[in-house]
């Protein structure tokens, strides 16, 4: 190790090859006193093929954590490529930096004026959200990165040998920690649990990087736009679903979402308190040494008064900005707990903090202390900005098929005496009540006795939510997102329920709702009705009002996973860019801007990708400056986990925000080609067509069940969501991510390309030589295009047709295993054609040599640990197996999960 950085690899090389030989000699020295029967499998996997069954839950431990180690050895060279890359040829050659973006704004001939403009209101939005796809437990995230910043003291020249010895033998008892502790969970966490995990990522990392964003931001802007004094606001706003998203999850209340929002207030009011006290020990300005502005003097002891604690006077004498922050400090405790501290002034809301910070930094300018307000105090404020009270504004998710029985139930109750049933919450005289009852003044808030715990569960929510908004930070709630919406009467149905329950501005509720509504458009059906629903919607008054005060901007949620699962990858793909396409224009014509909530996931199935590209694909003019993205599941911890790479992809996805905003327009290759848009939509109809001809074969879905994990993917204590909506059996009501759990579990993957190849293949047999052409014209010229074929092209390379046919042979009904396996295999083989055909590579990924590097490396221990899943599903269906004998079956998925880079 003492020369690890000659040994350094580009990005896509993936690994240092002296950190790898280090971890598998560690490794090696832990097997060897944990389970030296299974040693022989960290240096040559075929070997598992003789392991004795018993053995198995040890050899894929080993398996397991082999994995794991090379994830953050890939990391760590990451982190160390950038930063060569930057010492070399400075931040400009980072691509996704700041820097970088601004080089690229630049060139494209964006004024400073403009770019000015567009950091106004940038804001890139990251959403955390618990669904059941990370496998890992906080405990296995802390060894994690404890591993990681051993690796990254190990890289200093500074060690004598004594004390890189002992470096090295630290780390050598994480990886032992780590066999001892395990992966499984022994219970099913709860949402409590989920909530604490997602604070984790805040305490360890995101509290202290995310200001940096600032800085970067700063320092790029007075690179490449020097001439232009440009104000730098936070462009990063964290969400999350944790605690709030209660669709198809039973376990979350009313009173679980009061104890999220209470514990996101206190681990943001716990760090700006040691923020504050850091300030107050560090700013210890005497007025001996330096004339403090007497209105700086008026502002100290008027915040001491407001403290209420005459103890501040007496306290650093002489040091005015030691009281200022001290005083501060006191008014936070009332903030957090104002019955203790009845007599203090607690702050009214975040902004008045970060306008009493910026005093100080007024002040400090004044005095020529221009770098200490800069570096020391102003980050602080940062933070206030960033994080306010609350950490991460909480959406609340819910179905409107809960809704409208709410509703229904409510109709009921303002109907006592009808002798008919309500109407049918999709038929006109449904609408035509919901709208009577929005236009309808109402002078005092109805009581309702004698509801369903649905019901009341609903209307506690939306009075909690009016609670929060009249609290410290009005943001602490985010908006509410309507999953499932059909229509444009859905989304009035949630607005009357908000004005029930006290939601609405003005003494006769029917001005302006202070809840914020964001449509979830899911199924292909769902996406191409979506522009009708929100210009019906558009033509109420109310809504207007509404989105007008809440900023302008309605936001508009798009269904990743779902619209897959309708429609397979690349229809999904096509729907989702038109409508964004389409819903842009609706709102321009109403005078209103769009913001959209992209409800991405790790795998290529639930629209993952490469945060920059994904970002550059999307139709131009559609960002505007705002975009919102889902971080899910392992994708969490693989982007949060460790500082530094957390703080580049805040850094990539809000430079690329950027970027789209100020560039798109004029970009080649995302003008729209009306040729290129026919061919498209043609080849997205014919991958419909072949997708739904498997979706819908009568034998699909016992061959899925039956070939695949799915049923013990419920044993697998990932989340606390069940996996089905409303308990139905069918395609149409399995969860997304079960769905594409388990069809990546058993390597079809069909989630991430099937159906393509027969599009691609059904427009050359009508077109020829000349829509071949022009196929591989639009492969190099359309970016949005180019992306779903080389994401559709990393899916092929994950899928294994040989694995695949011995899942198949789990399947009792022998015919038709036989069919749909041939499906399969048939239509793997032709995407795989095609698609090679357009890039003119000579096989999968070779366009990719740092994706195929990685992932030939665990390949096969990936086909492993599928062998041994085979056998265990069959032994586990054959009787009853206890917990214990469960857990290598368990182990398979996490091992399964770990080598293809996502659970789903």
């Amino acid at each position: 190790m003492a020369d690890t950085a000659r040994h350094i690899l580009p990005v896509d090389g993936g690994y240092v090859d002296e950190i790898t030989v280090l971890l598998r000699d560690l490794l090696r020295r832990v097997i060897r006193e944990r389970a030296p029967k299974v040693l022989p499998i960290i240096d040559n996997p075929e070997d598992a093929r003789a392991i004795k069954p018993e053995l198995r839950a040890p050899a894929l431990q080993v398996i397991g954590i082999w994995l794991q180690l090379l994830n953050i050895a890939e990391e760590n060279a990451a982190m160390r490529s950038r930063r060569r890359l930057e010492t070399m040829g400075g931040n400009d050659q980072i691509l996704g930096s700041f820097s970088n973006a601004f080089a690229n704004i630049a060139a494209a001939g964006a004024s400073g004026e403009q770019v000015a403009e567009a950091l106004e209101t940038a804001e890139a939005g990251p959403t955390i959200t618990a669904h059941p796809t990370e496998a890992k437990r906080v405990t296995v995230l802390e060894i994690h990165r404890r591993i990681y910043l051993r690796l990254y003291d190990l890289e200093s020249p500074r060690w004598t040998p004594r004390e890189r010895e002992a470096l090295i033998r630290q780390l050598r008892n994480d990886i032992d920690l780590l066999w001892m502790t395990g992966e499984i969970r022994l219970e099913k966490p709860t949402v409590e649990a989920e909530v604490a995990w997602g604070l984790h990522f805040f305490r360890e990392t995101l509290f202290e990087r995310t200001p940096q964003l600032c800085e970067l931001l700063e320092g790029a802007l007075a690179r490449h736009y020097p001439e232009q004094p440009i104000r730098v606001r936070p462009p990063i706003r964290f969400y999350s679903w944790i605690g709030g998203d209660r669709d198809g999850n039973p376990y979350v209340t009313a009173a679980t979402t009061r104890f999220a929002l209470q514990e996101n207030a206190k681990a943001a009011i716990e760090r700006l308190d040691k923020r504050l006290e850091y300030l107050a020990q560090t700013v210890s300005v005497s007025e001996q040494e330096a004339d403090v502005p007497e209105a700086f003097r008026a502002r100290v002891t008027r915040e001491i008064t407001n403290a209420a604690d005459e103890t501040l006077v007496q306290r650093n004498p002489g040091e005015p900005f030691r009281q200022y922050f001290a005083a501060l400090r006191a008014r936070l405790a009332a903030t957090r707990s104002p019955d203790e501290y009845a007599g203090r002034k607690a702050f009214a809301s975040p902004e008045e903090l970060a306008e009493a910070i910026h005093h100080a930094e007024r002040a400090l300018a004044q005095m020529h202390a221009t770098s200490i307000a800069a570096y020391t105090i102003r980050p602080v404020r940062w933070e206030v900005d960033i994080f306010g009270f609350r950490t991460v504004s909480l959406d609340m998710r819910q179905n409107t098929t809960v809704i409208n029985r709410v509703l229904t139930e409510l109709w009921q109750k303002f109907n006592p005496t009808a002798k008919r049933e309500p109407p049918k919450s999709d038929s006109p005289e449904w609408a035509k009540w919901v709208t009577s009852e929005l236009k309808r003044p109402m002078g005092f808030l109805p009581l309702f006795q004698g509801l369903s715990d649905e019901a009341r569960e609903t209307l506690d929510l939306l009075s909690l939510i009016r609670s929060s908004l009249d609290g410290a930070d009005q943001r602490a709630t985010g908006a509410f997102v309507l999953s499932m919406t059909r229509s444009a009467t859905d989304i009035l149905g949630l607005y009357l329920l908000a004005k029930y329950s006290g939601l609405f501005t003005d003494a006769a509720s029917r001005g302006i709702c202070r809840l914020a509504i964001v449509p979830l458009f899911e199924t292909i059906d769902d996406l191409q009705r979506a522009p009708g629903i929100m210009e019906e919607l558009f033509k109420i008054p109310m809504v207007r009002r509404t989105v007008k005060s809440l900023g302008g901007r309605q936001e508009i949620m798009l269904g990743y996973s779902d619209s897959n699962k309708d429609g397979g990858f690349f229809c999904a793909s096509f729907e989702l860019y038109e409508t964004q396409r389409r819903l842009v224009q609706v709102a321009r014509g109403a005078g209103i801007e769009i913001s959209f909530f992209h409800g991405r996931g790790g795998s290529v199935s639930r629209g993952g990708a490469p945060t920059g590209r994904a970002v550059a694909a999307q139709p131009a003019g559609t960002i505007g400056g705002r975009m919102r993205v889902t971080e899910q599941g392992e994708v969490v911890s693989s982007k949060f986990a460790n500082r530094g790479t957390a703080l580049y992809q805040l850094e990539v996805l809000a430079s690329s925000v950027l970027v789209h905003t100020l560039k798109s327009a004029k970009e080649s290759e995302l003008r729209l080609v009306p040729e290129h848009q026919a061919a498209v939509e043609a080849i997205s109809s014919a991958s419909f067509t072949a997708y739904r001809g498997l979706a819908e074969d009568p034998g699909l879905m016992d061959y899925f069940q039956a070939a695949s994990p799915v049923e013990e993917l419920s044993l697998l204590k990932m989340g606390s969501r069940p996996a089905r909506r409303f308990g139905a059996k069918g395609v149409e009501d399995l969860r997304a991510i079960p769905w594409v759990f388990a069809w990546s579990q058993n390597r079809h993957v069909i989630t991430g390309w099937y159906g393509l190849g027969s599009g691609l293949d059904r427009y050359i047999a009508e077109k020829g030589d000349a829509g071949l052409a022009q196929l591989k014209e639009m492969f190099v010229r359309s970016r949005g295009f180019r992306l779903a074929i080389d994401e559709v092209e990393k899916s092929l390379y994950l899928a294994d047709m040989e694995i695949a046919a011995l899942y198949a042979g789990l399947v009792p009904d022998r015919k038709a295993a036989k069919r749909i396996l041939g499906l399969v295999q048939t239509e793997h083989a032709l995407t795989r054609e095609r698609v090679l055909q357009l890039s003119g590579a000579n096989g999968l990924c070779a366009r990719f040599p740092g994706f195929r590097r990685r992932l030939d490396r665990v390949r096969p221990m990936i086909d492993q640990a599928n062998r041994w899943q085979v056998d265990l599903l069959k032994d586990a269906r054959a009787g009853r197996p206890s917990d214990k004998a469960l857990t290598p079956l368990l182990m398979t998925m996490n091992c399964i999960a770990a080598g293809l880079g996502w659970t789903g």
